[in-house]
């Protein structure tokens, strides 16, 4: 039996928004994080873009970042959220750049600069980057921090299995989150983790779908894991598909930034022709959705595998230094984009729902936090504009950090008598292929009946589907030891029955959810997709009371 750890802040992830907030605690407070891999294995390394927010006074305003925001979300963005992520943007930055995030710099007539860049859907120039890595720059900067702060303590290669809460483990007084237990996947064992407060950050669920730029992480642990211990979910049909994927056998995630766009690279059909100004009067700026649906749209109706898109035009010394990751990595792939153009397909890249949160960062579920792209906070609506989601990240880190501390002195000490995890009625598993097996029906079912365009008939086979494959998982969990994959299937189909059924309920097209049997949107105030889990609940725990 493995000894339980005991903190004041136990963080479930290890990208952007959980390392912010464990830095942000750790000088009053004593930290765990856990990740499912190695700390940098999550979803952020991999952003390119960088983080939109209002730098330059001059041309842009709060104001116009807002509306953006507002436009991008097709009516359903919360206003308040909005300007309360915009506002705290240029704060967020300077957090960053005291820590010794290396942003871009340019030089101007008068002075070196931050080079801001512009990206779909954005009116101005205000998207502040580390060259096309922006993701990795502040992941690796952070990190270096998290690793010799001497109150966090690090636990690598811990994938977490569910939460525990006073309610689950029929303890008597309020419900509250206490901890974690989670599985050590270098050992074997499952372990307790018993804190104060308990913040997931443990990025989305795109790889519910067969093609997708995340990461094999994303799995939707968080938003599965918050809805077993009974807190809402909300608008999880709207699927952001990145449109600029790279095409290619070995290209397994690599995404292709939408920064290209920004700075000229024009969408092309295979004989060279632009097709975007046939789609939307903003052509290659226009939001992701419009984008994603045009790419979609044109490869089906002319039976082709992929599209173009081109920056060849521009000089090469100007594209190897915006875009020296996207460069050496095509070139690896046999493409100069330099001299030709990139081979691309649309791939599924941003949850925008998750799991219902404050301003503050706090879920349904007393002293349990949501921060990221888990949670959903209001800001981004049925679509996100491009490069709100770090700035997501930042903002509500430094808020779920300031609730935390603000009530840490009169919290309740961590529970020390925490339940171990029960294993004493299961055994090794015996057929590891059904696990492999279900999670490829399921991905390639996601993405042939719940894509970027739907119908009732193919979301209703979808979630016939997903139905089968739980009662085997559920049985499976039931009867063998748990495993990574078999944890990660688990949060998957629950997430993926999430999306069906929120698509499901949403009877019009807007932003990021098309379906052909209601295609228009719906006139009057448009309201969120909120999931209750006492509706439809699967909340088996194995633990010894």
């Amino acid at each position: 039996m493995t000894t339980p750890q005991f903190c004041d802040v136990l963080i479930i992830g290890g990208g952007v928004a959980g390392l912010s907030l464990a830095l942000r605690v750790a000088e009053q407070a004593k930290v765990t994080i856990l990740t499912k891999g190695a700390l940098t294995e999550g979803a952020s390394l991999y952003a390119q873009g960088g983080v939109a927010a209002v730098l330059n006074g001059r041309e842009d305003s709060f104001e116009s970042h807002i509306q953006d925001t507002l436009k991008a979300g097709a009516g359903l963005c919360s206003p308040k959220t909005v300007e309360f992520v915009v506002r705290h943007g240029p704060e967020a930055i300077r957090w960053l750049i005291d820590r010794g995030v290396p942003f871009s710099r340019e030089e101007t007539a008068s002075d070196t600069e931050y080079h801001l860049t512009r990206e779909g859907g954005h009116s101005h120039r205000r998207v502040i980057h580390a060259a096309d890595a922006t993701g990795r720059a502040v992941e690796t900067t952070l990190e270096a921090l998290v690793r010799k702060h001497p109150n966090i303590r690090l636990q690598e290669n811990y994938i977490s299995i569910d939460l525990i809460t006073q309610q689950k483990i029929e303890r008597a007084g309020p419900n509250r989150c206490l901890g974690a237990y989670a599985l050590n996947k270098a050992t074997g064992h499952i372990h307790v983790f018993g804190a104060r407060f308990v913040a997931l950050a443990t990025g989305g669920a795109s790889r519910a779908y067969l093609y997708s730029s995340n990461p094999d992480t994303s799995t939707g642990d968080g938003i599965a894991m918050a809805w077993r211990a009974g807190c809402r979910v909300a608008n999880m049909e709207f699927v952001q598909f990145h449109p600029t994927c790279l095409y290619h056998p070995r290209a397994k995630s690599f995404l292709i930034s939408e920064a290209l766009r920004g700075e000229g690279a024009k969408l092309k059909l295979p004989n060279g022709a632009p097709f975007m100004p046939d789609h939307d009067a903003r052509a290659e700026l226009a939001p992701r959705d419009i984008v994603a649906r045009a790419i979609d749209y044109e490869m089906k109706r002319r039976g082709l595998d992929y599209v173009h898109l081109d920056i060849s035009h521009k000089p090469a010394e100007f594209i190897r230094s915006h875009f020296p990751t996207i460069y050496e990595r095509c070139r690896e792939y046999g493409y100069d984009i330099t001299r030709e153009p990139i081979p691309v397909v649309p791939a599924a890249h941003y949850t925008c729902g998750g799991v219902m949160t404050d301003l503050s960062a706090r879920t349904d579920l007393e002293h349990l936090y949501a921060v990221g792209e888990c949670a959903f906070t209001g800001l981004h609506g049925a679509n996100r504009l491009a490069s709100n989601s770090l700035l997501e990240c930042l903002v509500f880190a430094q808020a779920a950090a300031e609730n935390i501390l603000s009530a840490l002195p009169t919290a309740d000490p961590a529970v020390k008598n925490l339940p171990a995890w029960d294993e004493s009625r299961v055994t090794d598993a015996d057929e590891q292929v059904v696990v492999s097996h279900n999670w490829d029906e399921l991905r390639r079912g996601m993405w042939d009946y719940v894509g970027i365009v739907r119908t009732s008939k193919r979301l209703q086979r979808a979630q016939h589907r997903v139905d089968l494959l739980k009662e085997e998982v559920r049985e499976y969990y039931t009867n063998f030891k748990v495993t990574n994959d078999l944890i990660e299937l688990r949060n998957l189909l629950l997430v993926a029955e999430l999306i069906i059924r929120s698509a499901l309920a949403r009877k019009e097209s807007r932003g990021l959810h098309f379906t052909r049997d209601y295609p228009n949107t719906l006139p009057g105030t448009p309201q969120d997709t909120v999931l209750t889990p006492a509706l439809f609940q699967d909340s088996a725990v194995r633990a010894k009371a």
